[in-house]
């Protein structure tokens, strides 16, 4: 699987992008690279290259997880705020994006970006920013987290899960709707439902009515389960949707209607279903799940302690799987 695979040179933006062959070889990498994790030959990969990391918005895993993994691929992760660059804005004069772009370049061997919902004006703008940046860089463009997409985090997951379960193709994701005052983007939740459904999961997805996501990314989610033969649902009954289901995503997102509502609008909206929540009792109505999320993760709102810390959540090896997933993408798009 993969000999005839080139992805040298490849932007990663969303894994709808990318074939699943080109995915499962990144996956196959990033085992190969957490088995052998300190491997010499691994750390001549990126030798004496520099990633530039923009960082629109913090981070915790994302900043930590880049570095390291730049780091043991013999190579530097270069950390950038925006804030500081004198970069041309609709409020303030600067360098237009060509030329930032276009110099990042010859500096660095890839350049991941991190633009999430609270950093632009209106849902997609991060995308279309991301999008506008690779078609000037000359290097690989990799997202970090943005408004629409997270694809290191989808295919951490995708790792975590094979790891506990083995083979995952016909098993059932529950991706779930939580309660927390944390006003969260969709894109750990849209690039799970695209991932996950891509890779052969029975997907359920349930929500309290009114917190629809993207419905191109629904009719997509839809297309891809019909492509790979297996089921995908919506649900707006919290108890039904744990019946059966193999692994439990409960997360936060965002309403629809953020940008007009603003931040405490949505709060106001979301404290309206603080009943939706992962707990011990609900679990019980599953398959035995497994419990993962993308962290942070807002315990005791979007899930009860005993569901997090239980011996079905794998939320600490995901966690740990975003380095190994990012260093085989940086292996196989940037590496020497």
């Amino acid at each position: 699987m993969g000999e005839n695979v080139n992805l040298k040179g490849r932007d990663l933006i969303c894994t709808q992008d990318w074939s699943v062959e080109e995915l499962e070889v990144v996956l196959r990498v990033a085992r190969d690279m957490k088995a052998e994790r300190y491997s010499e030959g691994h750390a001549r990969i990126l030798r004496y290259r520099t990633f530039m990391m923009m960082f629109y918005n913090s981070s915790l895993r994302t900043r930590q997880s880049f570095e390291a993994a730049a780091s043991e691929l013999g190579g530097h992760a270069q950390f950038l705020e925006p804030s500081k660059l004198r970069l041309r804005t609709k409020t303030q004069r600067g360098e237009v994006l060509r030329d930032t772009a276009s110099v990042m370049s010859r500096y660095s061997c890839g350049i991941g970006i991190r633009i999430l919902e609270d950093s632009v004006e209106a849902y997609g703008d991060g995308d279309a920013f991301l999008r506008e940046f690779a078609g000037i860089a000359s290097v690989p463009v990799v997202s970090m987290a943005h408004d629409k997409f997270h694809p290191c985090q989808g295919l951490a997951d995708v790792m975590g899960m094979r790891e506990h379960m083995g083979d995952t193709r016909g098993k059932t994701l529950l991706q779930i709707w939580g309660y927390s005052p944390m006003v969260r983007s969709w894109s750990s939740v849209q690039e799970s439902l695209l991932v996950n459904s891509r890779l052969g999961m029975n997907v359920r997805m349930a929500y309290p009515e009114g917190f629809d996501i993207d419905p191109e990314i629904v009719e997509q989610t839809r297309k891809n389960c019909e492509a790979a033969g297996t089921s995908f649902e919506t649900t707006h009954d919290q108890e039904a949707a744990y019946e059966g289901v193999d692994v439990v995503y409960s997360r936060h997102w965002m309403h629809p209607d953020r940008y007009t509502l603003g931040r405490e609008g949505d709060q106001r909206l979301s404290a309206e279903h603080k009943d939706w929540r992962a707990t011990a009792e609900r679990m019980k109505r599953t398959n035995d799940a497994y419990y993962i999320h993308p962290m942070p993760v807002d315990r005791e709102n979007e899930v009860d302690d005993d569901v997090c810390d239980s011996e079905q959540s794998i939320i600490y090896d995901i966690a740990e799987n975003r380095l190994h997933v990012q260093k085989a993408i940086m292996a196989v798009t940037m590496g020497a």
